[in-house]
């Protein structure tokens, strides 16, 4: 019986999101709300629900953070020489400038927000592009290979979602993924060197003629170099601490927050106008968060989990168990454009994880595992995400072509990052 609700729950909330009836921050908390009720659960719904809120707490704290932090950063053009040095190395040669904008990427997904770095590596590379001939097919692949393979970074959604699922901390989930993470983003290198050689042919490029370029990057205001310079040293400090874990993640980036707010904002107005622009993402991000403390609350306090895992255990095969991280990993990527993350990873991965921890495996297997392809390599792909229409709205290219061109070369980095995460026992 509660492995039935359980599974109704989850069918019930994919319906749900995918169909866009309801947001996810309402289905996360009427539908298993509505299951547990159904459960018998009755008034414990209540401490439930607040323990999956006290759980999931930490996380919602350290993505509100890191976005009001990055986004502070980017406003104050604390990337912009890097994007201007990055132009000006490429003298108009297909090849270098496909790398570059792979490099690009890799800097300005820092801020963990995929529809922000799509935004600003456009604005900058386009121009070039148009101005060489270029196709604008190349330049969307590279930017969302390495965005996508950047969006593993613990304060990307995918990532948070996990750690709020598994009741993680950042250096049991994300850390043991920074050397596979390494090894995908040098194959979006290879990639888009192969894309930036197949440009060189079809434009008949000769290296011996490549000019200097320098186009100004658009839209980040100035800040004085004195400021300039504390921001950059900050941020060097900041991950730093993070890497190596020197306070709680959380603490880390409001303690870097609120310094960074006050030298570059020193006024209440300045500093309540920089909040502002922010506001929507930090409320969409940090509710839904705490929705999923709810869902997952609910589904654990209820024991559907534990009913669900052992009826999904029930039908593998046992020589099979061990290769289950391997499983989703490869299927990771090709979900994310049916899936949503939400449901993903607040309805599929606990399911998996509990199945894990009954087959002997760790379930933190299971969340890296995920996290190898899906809304990480698969975001920029998918129909389901606003942020993968913004990388084809701003690009000027049509989605279908865009996810028959990119597709091959997305799912090759999970592979990639598959093999290494395996051979290091990762997964």
């Amino acid at each position: 019986m509660l492995a039935a609700l359980g599974f109704a729950t989850i069918i019930a909330f994919l319906a749900a999101v995918m169909t866009g009836r309801v947001s996810a921050l309402v289905a996360l908390v009427l539908i298993p709300v509505v299951f547990g009720l159904l459960s018998g659960a009755g008034t414990g719904l209540g401490p439930m629900m607040q323990d999956g809120l006290v759980t999931v707490a930490p996380v919602a704290i350290m993505v509100t953070f890191a976005i009001l932090y990055f986004g502070l950063m980017i406003d104050r053009g604390l990337f912009d020489p890097m994007i201007r040095g990055i132009l000006r190395l490429t003298k108009g040669d297909p090849l270098r400038i496909c790398v570059a904008s792979t490099v690009l990427t890799m800097l300005v997904s820092l801020d963990g927000d995929g529809a922000t770095t799509f935004l600003i590596t456009i604005a900058a590379l386009r121009p070039i592009y148009d101005r060489l001939g270029m196709s604008r097919l190349v330049m969307a692949t590279c930017i969302g290979l390495a965005a996508g393979i950047m969006n593993i970074l613990p304060w990307g959604g995918p990532t948070a979602r996990a750690m709020a699922v598994l009741s993680a901390e950042a250096n049991q989930l994300f850390n043991p993924l920074i050397i596979p993470m390494a090894a995908g983003l040098a194959w979006s290198v290879v990639a888009a060197a192969i894309l930036g050689l197949r440009e060189r042919k079809r434009l008949g490029f000769s290296p011996g003629g490549a000019v200097a370029i320098d186009i100004e990057p658009a839209g980040a205001d100035k800040s004085t170099p004195r400021v300039f310079w504390f921001n950059a040293a900050l941020t060097a400090i900041l991950l730093v601490a993070l890497l190596a874990e020197a306070l709680p993640l959380a603490v880390l980036f409001v303690l870097s927050f609120a310094v960074a707010l006050i030298v570059n904002c020193p006024s209440w107005e300045e500093q309540q106008k920089q909040l502002a622009s922010h506001a929507s993402s930090v409320v969409l991000v940090s509710g839904l968060m705490f929705a999923a403390g709810i869902f997952t609350g609910i589904l654990g306090g209820t024991k559907m989990i534990d009913a669900m895992s052992t009826a999904t255990l029930s039908i593998i095969p046992t020589d099979a168990g061990a290769f289950l991280p391997v499983i989703v990993a490869i299927t990771s990527m090709p979900l994310s454009l049916a899936i949503t993350p939400d449901a993903y990873y607040f309805g599929v991965l606990p399911v998996l994880t509990k199945s894990a921890a009954i087959l002997g495996l760790d379930p933190l297997q299971l969340g890296r595992a995920a996290l190898l392809g899906h809304t990480t390599t698969g975001f920029p792909l998918s129909p389901l995400l606003g942020s993968a229409f913004v990388l084809v709205g701003r690009s000027g290219v049509n989605f279908g072509a865009l996810q028959r061109a990119m597709f091959p070369w997305a799912f090759g980095s999970t592979v990639v990052m598959t093999a290494v995460a395996y051979a290091l026992g990762v997964i």
